[in-house]
């Protein structure tokens, strides 16, 4: 796929001592020489845990559910075929909202790495894991709900100070699909009060608290003072950037998408969800996530869809 200001990926390494990598309890956990680790529940092959330079990057609730009982309260779920309740009288409509993909159990597929280049200590420093979800791995309810014939592989790539994470999507049926994708990604940070979120100025959004209503951002920065969703759209900048204290504290890279979701449910809604807590960790998270919700993404048989995003973490 041919991208304009397409970024740079993360590419895996291979010399000096290598990333460690195992499966316990349902989970895949990787850790490079550095010490930085991630931690991908194949529950949703949801990322519940990435550690950069001894920082945990990632927020989940306390509440959330890990044994498969229902998606995960944080980390990056995958949205997929649909964002949201899905509309009514489309191919999605008999779909759960947010679609099936975070809350069906996917495939390890394994560890790639190739040698990129060493650390200051001469280590390995980065490894990528694949994760697969078929149409024939779905329940049968979701086959019954979306009858079409997919292939879908989600790559998380460890790096230093880094993680990309990419979904790719392939038609495999006969008749053309049409699907939403977003990577919900809680992040973890220290005060909501002191944190900005920098890249959308200009950028039109749709206000989800203003019943749904169409708006342009006016302000270079977005600060959180109270509960906020918004979908912004066609953002021209690829990096949206969390700063803390007005300094660096993570830049999300949208690659092969142009939507983002950012997300803070304030205290009434944090409340009012049950696996949500501790009740106030509305302070301590920030919903920055990158998707193809604006519209549909429509795919002809046999044709393939790649999206996601680099994320860099500043110590």
């Amino acid at each position: 796929m041919d991208r304009p200001n397409k970024p740079s990926a993360i590419s895996p390494s291979g010399t000096g001592p290598q990333p460690s990598v195992h499966s316990e309890q349902g989970r895949v956990i990787a850790s490079l020489p550095t010490g930085d680790s991630v931690e991908v529940l194949l529950y949703g092959a949801t990322v519940t845990s990435w550690k950069a330079n001894g920082r945990e990057n990632i927020w989940v609730s306390d509440a959330a559910k890990l044994d498969g009982s229902k998606p995960v309260r944080g980390g990056v779920p995958i949205v997929f075929p649909c964002f949201g309740p899905p509309p009514k009288n489309h191919a999605t409509s008999a779909l759960p909202q947010h679609g099936f993909a975070r809350n069906s159990t996917w495939v390890y597929l394994g560890k790639s790495s190739s040698e990129s280049g060493k650390l200051a200590s001469g280590g390995d420093d980065s490894v990528k894991l694949d994760f697969g979800l078929t149409s024939s791995e779905l329940s049968e309810d979701a086959k019954k709900a979306w009858g079409y014939d997919f292939s879908l592989v989600y790559s998380v790539t460890l790096a230093r100070d880094g993680l990309q994470t990419m979904l790719n999507v392939q038609n495999k049926g006969e008749k053309a699909l049409e699907f939403q994708m977003l990577l919900h990604t809680y992040f973890r940070i220290d005060d909501i009060s002191k944190v900005a979120i920098n890249g959308l100025g200009s950028a039109t959004y749709i206000d989800k608290v203003l019943n749904a209503t169409e708006h342009q951002q006016s302000t270079p920065s977005l600060q959180i003072t109270g509960e906020v969703d918004r979908v912004y759209s066609a953002i021209k900048q690829d990096t949206t950037s969390i700063t803390q204290d007005g300094k660096p504290r993570l830049d999300v890279t949208r690659d092969g998408i142009s939507d983002s979701v950012v997300w803070n449910p304030w205290i009434e809604k944090a409340k009012s969800m049950g696996d949500f807590e501790p009740k106030d960790g509305y302070k301590k998270m920030v919903c920055v996530e990158v998707g193809a919700v604006a519209g549909w993404t429509k795919l002809e048989a046999g044709e393939t869809f790649e999206g996601g995003m680099i994320v860099k973490s500043h110590a």
